[in-house]
């Protein structure tokens, strides 16, 4: 990373945006900031699922063109705090274009105002639902793939543990982009890309501390492997998995550890580090060197 990148990020890192505070204005920002109108290839279906007293919006990004696609079924990030369907929406039409997969968003609840564990839980019910009828999406349950990014990456790893551990259903395929994986943002974390990334990269560590408190229903959450998937003792039948990480994302090194271990336990496993790139590097348009590399390590994975 050359020095005036290095310094003009540094620069966007030093507010402090008290996002514990702040989060209902920081959601707004998002979501003005990646307004997206032109969708030149792709038809869109709003849908939502009902769950027990409130609906899970969807949006499933189909394409125009009449035939038989497989599914991505898509978690977005934002510390489980901020992002929708909506600020997504120019991520997973560009998904859909260059996977040519349908893709199926899950507007999941957010967190204060919907604690640990309402964001896992709502994934988990719209991805049991699309396994347990795959033919609505004109697919079978072996060509639906997990995919989420950054806290989305999260769910996408805690969803297939809660398949196996319930038995409902299990996915064969999983892509964890940049994916929070643990829970200790202490002083004595393991992780030294939480230490030497934490402060000039965008996504800080105070910024991380406050979405993980605004996040976890107590500090038991903190320990429970459907909140950091790393702490999961058996890793045994998982998805094939493929994990991408930036090489100056805090959360680098505990994604990179969770592909080792889900390695150790037998499982099917590329990480793939992206030079030079920060987190959240997926929003930006196709021209993105990173967000084109991204999608040509995606269709790897995915062929």
């Amino acid at each position: 990373m050359n020095k005036a990148r290095r310094a003009a990020l540094k620069a966007l890192s030093t507010p402090d945006l008290k996002t514990k505070k702040y989060y209902k204005l920081q959601r707004r920002a998002i979501d003005i900031a990646n307004i997206h109108i032109v969708r030149p290839f792709y038809k869109i279906w709003d849908h939502s699922l009902p769950a027990q007293g409130y609906d899970i919006p969807v949006r499933i990004f189909s394409p125009r063109v009449k035939g038989r696609y497989p599914v991505l079924i898509f978690f977005h990030g934002g510390g489980w705090v901020t992002g929708s369907i909506d600020s997504y929406d120019r991520v997973c039409t560009n998904m859909a274009a260059v996977t040519k997969h349908v893709v199926v968003s899950v507007d999941y609840r957010l967190a204060p105002e919907h604690k640990f564990p309402a964001a896992p839980e709502d994934c988990y019910l719209v991805t049991k639902e699309i396994f347990m009828d795959p033919e609505l999406l004109e697919v079978t349950t072996d060509e639906i793939t997990l995919i989420g990014d950054s806290a989305g990456g999260n769910l996408a790893a805690v969803v297939s543990l809660m398949a196996r551990d319930r038995g409902d259903f299990l996915p064969k395929r999983q892509i964890l982009i940049y994916p929070c994986t643990g829970s200790d943002r202490s002083n004595s974390s393991p992780y030294a890309s939480l230490h030497e990334n934490g402060a000039d990269y965008i996504l800080t560590l105070k910024r991380i501390q406050d979405y993980m408190a605004l996040y976890k229903s107590s500090d038991d959450d903190l320990r429970n492997p459907y909140l950091a998937p790393i702490l999961t003792r058996d890793l045994s039948d998982q998805p094939d998995t493929l994990i991408i990480t930036a090489e100056f994302d805090p959360l680098r090194d505990e994604a990179e550890a969770y592909g080792i271990k889900l390695r150790k336990f037998g499982n099917k496993v590329r990480i793939a580090r992206l030079e030079g790139a920060i987190h959240g590097f997926m929003s930006r348009t196709l021209l993105s060197p990173h967000v084109r590399k991204t999608y040509e390590i995606i269709n790897s994975f995915l062929a």
